[in-house]
């Protein structure tokens, strides 16, 4: 008798198991806080009482059988992608400062991949993106079945469901009037449900009303129609090399005492050497990733704040910096090392001649984390391959250092630049510095990291500053956003430093208007621009009679 009773009571208690996994599940479908409208993850949001939950449970009493599973089924499946949305929205709140978008965001799972992969091994990244998916589509499938279960429990259970639908709406009545709330910005009435899908209808609306107002800025441009020989002039003859520093953003300069030692030591050696630098701020529309849309405001003279602005940009012959340089006379080249894939965009929109990428740089030695080679290389590669040529045109360039890309080890060191060669100097270095496993065990040690990845990238820059033969050479160095915001902190604002390097007082003098600092390192008071409205002010300053 005992055998046939132990399988019974054992199916039983799993049964048992079950039904409260699945009370749960749907529970936290219903309660789970939405970070896109700033309802913060706390275990006090289960005490609240959905409103849907209600009418759920209503719903699955009243309704004949197979118009209930039916009604479980797709009641699931809703609750399932917004609970989806929510995890997401988690994700992208918690790194980039902004919810996530399902219209657009979904183009960013490759370029993540890619991340993960460069900055962990391939195989890392391929069991993270299973993961991920797993997690995702298994919120699909739970949901659904903890719908269907509680409704068969339900049924069997009638009169205790109506006093629990009874109970639930006089909670609800009583609360939703009075604001009872057990915490901040949660009530006990909650609608969280009807309030994201609310948000997510919206968002749908206001993405198309953006397109259709973005796509009247884009022909808007007062150097549209500007003939070539009246763009840069005041720039003739000199070389103009954009430098993006991966991550550069204001908690760098204002927090890391290396990135200060790096700012106040490479302002008085450049002095030393005949440099002067101007800085300011510039405030990015994206923070923590994402760095393209940085590039393209910075270029187009645009606010690309989304990537259904960077995809729409694109698809049109908007005149960008690197463009007008082109038409001036300029060869343009774009110098990218992170990239292992063709590029079309770099030609047929920013209108680079030539575009450098990990694989034409010519790197042989190791990689660090994301970065496939140091940034010490890549400035060296970038003078190799342009500027020691004798007999050229003059360069206009973008040069992306990504040695201070998440996450920010192993870091390499500089070498005496006559070692550089293939990089494969660097292989006597390689395992020597602290991996990312030791860098990520505190807060602490990854904001030292990044501080110290953001001031090799600036002692890369300057050192090749000081030993470059080109008399004629114009930089600009700025951040393309703040890092995530495990480095910057709450609330931490979207500025980045940008500087002005040259030899020519002249050059100097055209921005005398723009009220920069003297020095790398921009202080509190200095002019914070929004990135879009550099374009036009240089095009202006170094334009006939530009005086910045």
């Amino acid at each position: 008798m005992s055998a046939t009773v132990r399988p019974t009571s054992v199916r039983r208690a799993l049964g048992h198991v079950a039904t409260a996994i699945a009370l749960v599940v749907l529970w936290v479908a219903l309660v789970a806080p939405v970070p896109a409208i700033g309802w913060a993850a706390t275990p006090l949001a289960a005490l609240r009482v959905p409103i849907e939950g209600v009418v759920l449970l209503a719903a699955l009493l009243v309704l004949p059988g197979r118009v209930r599973r039916w009604l479980a089924v797709v009641v699931g499946v809703l609750l399932g992608a917004m609970l989806t949305l929510r995890v997401l929205d988690g994700v992208f709140v918690a790194t980039l400062y902004r919810p996530f978008n399902a219209l657009t965001d979904w183009r960013y799972a490759g370029s993540a991949r890619d991340l993960v992969g460069d900055s962990m091994g391939p195989t890392v990244a391929l069991l993270v993106v299973a993961g991920a998916a797993l997690v995702l589509l298994g919120l699909l499938v739970l949901v659904p079945w903890a719908v269907l279960r509680v409704g068969r429990l339900v049924q069997r259970h009638r009169p205790v469901a109506w006093r629990v639908v009874a109970a639930g709406a006089i909670v609800w009545a009583v609360c939703a009037p009075l604001g009872v709330s057990v915490g901040r910005d949660l009530p006990v009435a909650a609608a969280t449900t009807a309030t994201l899908t609310a948000h997510e209808v919206t968002t749908v609306r206001e993405a198309a009303a953006d397109r259709a107002a973005f796509a009247t800025q884009i022909p808007v441009d007062a150097f549209a129609g500007t003939r070539p020989d009246q763009l840069l002039t005041a720039l003739r003859g000199k070389d103009v090399v954009v430098v993006f520093v991966e991550s550069y953003g204001r908690v760098a300069v204002e927090q890391s005492p290396d990135v200060a030692r790096a700012l106040s030591a490479g302002t008085s050696s450049l002095r030393a050497d005949g440099w002067s630098t101007r800085s300011a701020w510039l405030t990015s529309p994206t923070f923590g990733g994402i760095s393209w849309l940085a590039h393209s405001t910075l270029q187009s003279g645009l606010w690309v704040s989304s990537q259904q602005r960077y995809d729409q940009l694109l698809d049109t012959r908007r005149l960008t910096l690197t463009r007008a340089f082109s038409q001036a006379g300029w060869r343009t080249v774009d110098v990218v090392p992170a990239n292992f894939r063709d590029w079309p965009e770099g030609q047929a929109f920013y209108g680079y001649d030539r575009v450098y990428d990990r694989r034409t740089l010519g790197y042989a030695g190791p990689g660090y984390g994301y970065a496939p080679m140091p940034d010490q290389f890549t400035l060296a590669a970038f003078d190799r391959l342009e500027l020691a040529k004798t007999d050229r045109a003059r360069v206009m360039a973008e040069v992306d250092l990504v040695t201070s890309h998440v996450p920010w080890a192993p870091l390499p060191r500089l070498v005496d630049w006559s070692e550089v060669g293939d990089g494969s100097v660097f292989l006597a270095d390689a395992g020597k510095a602290p991996t990312r496993d030791v860098v990520w065990r505190s807060t602490d040690r990854i904001r030292t990291a990044y501080g110290q990845t953001v001031a090799y990238s600036l002692d890369s820059v300057v050192s090749f500053l000081r030993g470059t033969q080109d008399e004629n050479l114009v930089v600009l160095v700025l951040g393309d956003h703040q890092p995530v915001s495990v480095v910057s902190g709450e609330n931490a604002s979207h500025d980045v430093p940008v500087t002005l390097v040259t030899r020519d007082p002249a050059v100097l003098q055209r921005i005398h208007g723009w009220g920069w600092q003297e020095g790398l390192r921009p202080g509190t008071d200095a002019p914070v621009w929004p990135m879009d409205r550099f374009r036009d002010r240089f095009l202006t300053a170094y334009g006939p009679g530009g005086d910045g």
